[in-house]
């Protein structure tokens, strides 16, 4: 039986993804939703027709990741498609951020996905999908949200190196680079109408879209795919300018 992972699948791109995959992809058999929230896992399976599975955890748990290993162990697991969507974000000048929020950042976006990937890969066959959730902030770096960048742009650094080394697998990894979305991700990052004039004014983008041509541009072995022209002509700059031009140019 092939399973597709998501990981932060309660809401925002992750439940997206959890309905595309169930709609669009013959493919997967099972589903497996993985999140803190259950009784927000649990709402989303009963919108799934696939067979699911509901697993709260915490990724940054080591005992949780225990778990989600054993049960890939005891239920010989074939996984057909890893979404690592998993993390966070907080809009803030790196001196005035605590500690604790530029550590959980990297510990959620960066070692959890890392773990993740790892536990994982060992189930993975021929022809199977990794699609890591990263940022148009994976470009260049970004004031107001130093760290969020950064890890980020470890994501983007990971994702075109793993799908290097898993090519002669024939596993694919795909880093998806949406621009700001109306999810919950905006309020939790403290981004609020008012506070940040960049946020204020760049376009959203449809996070059922994102899912959507996602998991096309994953099916098809692209390495990274970015929506919406505005965002992938802000790509082409962050390759062309220096980052100090791109950075006062993106400036929060």
């Amino acid at each position: 039986m092939k399973i597709a992972v998501i990981t932060g699948a309660s809401s925002g791109l992750g439940e997206q993804y959890a309905l595309e995959i169930d709609r669009t992809r013959n493919d997967i058999e099972e589903i497996w939703l993985i999140a803190r929230r259950e009784d927000r896992l649990a709402a989303l399976a009963q919108r799934l027709e696939k067979k699911t599975e509901v697993l709260p955890l915490d990724i940054t748990d080591s005992e949780c990741i225990a778990k989600y290993s054993a049960l890939l162990e005891n239920k010989s697991a074939r996984v057909a498609l890893l979404v690592n969507n998993a993390g966070f974000g907080k809009l803030g000048e790196f001196c005035s951020m605590p500690a604790c929020d530029g550590a959980d950042m990297i510990k959620l976006n960066c070692e959890a996905l890392t773990v993740m990937t790892s536990v994982t890969l060992p189930f993975m066959e021929k022809d199977s999908e990794i699609i890591n959730s990263c940022s148009i902030a994976s470009f260049a770096p970004n004031t107001g949200m130093a760290v969020y960048s950064s890890t980020k742009a470890y994501v983007m650094s990971l994702s075109r190196a793993l799908r290097a080394e898993l090519k002669s697998q024939k596993i694919n990894v795909l880093a998806v680079c949406p621009g700001p979305m109306d999810t919950e991700f905006l309020p939790l990052a403290g981004i609020t109408p008012g506070k940040s004039r960049t946020f204020d004014t760049l376009p959203r983008v449809n996070p059922t879209a994102v899912a959507r041509k996602s998991l096309v541009a994953s099916k098809r072995k692209k390495a990274v795919y970015t929506n919406r022209l505005f965002y992938k002509f802000y790509r082409l700059l962050a390759k062309l300018l220096p980052h100090s031009i791109v950075m006062k140019l993106a400036g929060t």
